[in-house]
């Protein structure tokens, strides 16, 4: 199989869809792989480093996708790099649709066979969503730590404290893999946390994970009730939004009259904007310019936010879809998402149709489920 590999474009985007190890493993397996000039740069890896695993290089994104039969991405395809597309082309990538009607238009409108990473399943949940997670969770505690900077728009507040000035509170919405993470970091920099969840047994996972290993730190541990919700939020210095509904919208959690009773100078930092963010008052935003101000209120909603680590980032995405991208190449589309009904799952769009239950009822659109049509 021919695989393409585009330099991504969104803006401050670095991450590339597959590294030169990766080339390595597919050339080695009987396929080619072309990638575009430059696409590796923002990581430190050079043309000269994948041509030495055995890549052509394309000097244009047209040349990527004109030649093709897979493209892997890292972030969805933005309105040029859809008009590329052609029918019966396969799309690897992140593409997060329920809140992107736009998008999934422009998709359905392609009759490419469209596969998001972040509605593959595992018994263990979303493996190819882990990864970005992980680092998301990790990066919205330094990212709303510097929110809270007088010279960000914060109340100026350290988040570790001082001795004989408390820490910040933080609140985490969310126990999953976000969420965890971001207590971890929050609890390693002294912070007070947090975290609610609707899951008792995520809460009861949390309480076991953090409180008998960290000397000294103690997470707390709520049931995410709508009194208890507000009653956090508006006590918080710091919200971090890490609910997810995989393949749909997210639930706007924090509302708009929650946000305007916050302490001025507080911070939210959204990692759910991706899929449409969980708190009333959020907006996607970039690296380039990734805060704004609401109600005295600090928001930041980057919503390529692992983008900004990019090199750990695509090393540790890596990790995750080689095995899929190997076997999608290996025994072509149909039989490996026939073969595994986990990678079926990741299926969103396939000739026309909309395959993602999720995805179909958050905008609305008809479903068809992604077996039947396989096999038809």
């Amino acid at each position: 199989m021919l695989i393409g590999v585009p330099k991504e474009i969104k803006n401050h985007e670095y991450r590339v869809g597959l590294v030169p190890a990766s080339v390595y493993e597919l050339v080695h397996q009987g396929h080619r792989v072309i990638v575009e000039a430059d696409a590796g740069m923002g990581i430190g890896f050079s043309d000269d480093d994948y041509l030495a695993t055995g890549a052509e290089i394309a000097q244009s994104a047209e040349q990527v996708f004109s030649q093709a039969e897979l493209i892997v991405k890292v972030k969805e395809p933005l309105a040029a790099e859809r008009a590329r597309l052609s029918a019966d082309q396969i799309l690897f990538t992140y593409l997060h649709l329920a809140p992107d009607r736009v998008q999934t238009e422009d998709l359905i409108n392609s009759n490419a066979i469209c596969i998001a990473y972040e509605t593959v399943t595992s018994e263990g949940g979303l493996p190819l969503l882990a990864p970005m997670s992980e680092v998301a969770g990790r990066m919205s505690v330094q990212a709303g730590a510097q929110c809270l900077e007088k010279s960000n728009g914060g109340c100026g507040l350290l988040l570790a404290g001082v001795p004989g000035v408390s820490p910040a509170k933080v609140v985490i919405i969310g126990g999953g893999v976000v969420g965890s993470n971001a207590a971890k970091i929050a609890m390693g920099m002294g912070a007070k946390v947090t975290i609610l969840d609707r899951s008792l047994a995520v809460l009861r996972r949390l309480d076991n994970q953090f409180n008998s290993s960290q000397a000294g730190a103690s997470l707390e541990t709520l049931y995410a009730s709508k009194d208890v919700l507000e009653q956090q939020v508006l006590a918080a210095d710091l919200v971090i939004g890490a609910v997810l509904v995989p393949g749909a919208a997210a639930p706007k959690l924090v509302t708009a009259d929650m946000i305007k009773r916050m302490r001025p100078g507080s911070a939210v930092v959204d990692v759910a904007i991706d899929q449409g963010g969980c708190f009333a008052t959020s907006r996607a935003t970039t690296h380039a310019d990734p805060s704004y101000l609401v109600d005295d209120v600090v928001h930041y909603c980057v919503a390529n936010m692992p983008g900004a680590v990019p090199r750990t980032s695509t090393v540790a995405l890596n990790n995750a879809t080689l095995p899929y991208i190997v076997s999608i190449a290996n025994k072509g589309y149909k039989a490996a998402l026939l073969d595994d009904p986990h990678l079926l799952n990741g299926l969103n769009v396939y000739r026309g149709q909309v395959t993602c239950r999720s995805v179909a009822e958050s905008l609305g659109l008809e479903y068809v489920d992604a077996r039947e049509i396989l096999n038809h």
